[in-house]
C-alpha cells in the first residue's frame, strides 16, 4: 500500500515522535523512508543564522538516516532551500510519496507558529494521506553535560577507556549525539533525551 513515506524534519524535539511513526509505518509496509529538511528562504530565512540552519538541516536528516539504518529500513535523505510547505509538496510529487508524516511542534516561540502553519498548509494541499503527530514526550535531558556523562558511562560499560570528548554534544529530534574518543577510536553514543537511555552507534 505504501512504498515511500516522507517525514519532513527540522531536527526539533517535536519531530521525535513523527520520526518514530514514520519508521514504524515504513517497517510495516516494507517501504522506504524519505527524510527531508528545508532551509527557509525569503523573510523566514533571515530569522536565524543561515550556516547554523543549514548545519541543523543536515543533522536533522542524518538523525533519521541513523535511526532507519539501525532498524534495517531503506532510507533516502535530502536538504533543500525554499518555502517549506511548497518544497515538501513538490518533493512528495517528484518522488512518488505515498504518505506524509509531520510533527506539529517546532523548537520554541515563533518556530512553533511556523511549523504549525506549514503542517496546516500541507494537510490542506497534499494529494496523499498525511499523518500529523504532536509532541507529548517531556524532554528530561536538557543539558549537554548531562548527556555527556550518560554517554561516558555507557561507553565505559562497553569496555571503552581513557575517554575524551571529541566535539560538543548536540541534540537533534530528541536525541543527543555524543562523540567520544577512546585510544584513537571514535565512539558515537546516542542519548535519548526523553528516556535518558544511551546506546553505542555501530559504524561500518
Amino acid at each position: 500500500m505504501y512504498q515511500h513515506v516522507l517525514v519532513p524534519t527540522d531536527g526539533s524535539d517535536g519531530t521525535r515522535r513523527a520520526i518514530t511513526h514514520a519508521l514504524t509505518i515504513a517497517n510495516r509496509f516494507d517501504a522506504t523512508v524519505h527524510a527531508l529538511s528545508v532551509v527557509p528562504e525569503g523573510p523566514l530565512g533571515a530569522l536565524e543564522d543561515r550556516a547554523d540552519v543549514t548545519a541543523g538541516a543536515r543533522r536533522a536528516v542524518e538523525r533519521v538516516e541513523r535511526e532507519a539504518t539501525r532498524d534495517g529500513i531503506p532510507v533516502r535523505t535530502a536538504t533543500k532551500t525554499g518555502v517549506p510547505h511548497e518544497v515538501i509538496l513538490e518533493y512528495a510529487e517528484d518522488e512518488g510519496i505515498d504518505m506524509l508524516v509531520l510533527g506539529t511542534q517546532g523548537r520554541t516561540g515563533l518556530d512553533r507558529v511556523l511549523v504549525g502553519s506549514v503542517a496546516e498548509r500541507i494537510v490542506r494541499l497534499a494529494d496523499v494521506p498525511v499523518v500529523t503527530v504532536r509532541l507529548t514526550d517531556e524532554i528530561e535531558i536538557e543539558d549537554a553535560a548531562e548527556a555527556e556523562r550518560i554517554a561516558r558511562e555507557r561507553a565505559a560499560e562497553e569496555g571503552y577507556s581513557q575517554l575524551s570528548l571529541r566535539e560538543t554534544p548536540y541534540r537533534t529530534s530528541g536525541t543527543w549525539t555524543v562523540t567520544l574518543e577512546s585510544d584513537g577510536e571514535l565512539v558515537d553514543v546516542d542519548v535519548d533525551a526523553v528516556a535518558g537511555t544511551a546506546r553505542i552507534v555501530e559504524t561500518e
